[in-house]
């Protein structure tokens, strides 16, 4: 782990941003459910899923994403179980 911005700066570790720990801030992980009205949930995209004008924020929820599971494949399904080479922390 690194806490610098610039990738040439960390040596091949990942860079892990505190600063979106914070107040008002959006970030959330995949397939979780979202503080919000309709309980809406993030849904991982495909880059060509962007020009859908349907595309919104809360288009997915706790009802209904299960069913958009089942009917399109999960960009993230390659990289459950799989292995990962962490560096020694420095």
């Amino acid at each position: 782990m690194s806490w610098e911005w610039q990738t040439e700066r960390r040596a091949g570790r990942a860079r892990l941003d505190f600063t979106q720990n914070a107040i008002n801030k959006t970030l959330i992980t995949p397939y979780s459910t979202r503080a919000a009205a309709g309980a809406p949930v993030s849904v991982p995209i495909a880059w060509d899923e962007l020009d859908d004008p349907e595309l919104r924020s809360d288009r997915w929820n706790v009802g209904d994403v299960f069913e958009l599971l089942k009917s399109t494949s999960d960009p993230l399904a390659g990289l459950i179980g799989l292995q990962q080479d962490l560096p020694a922390p420095t």
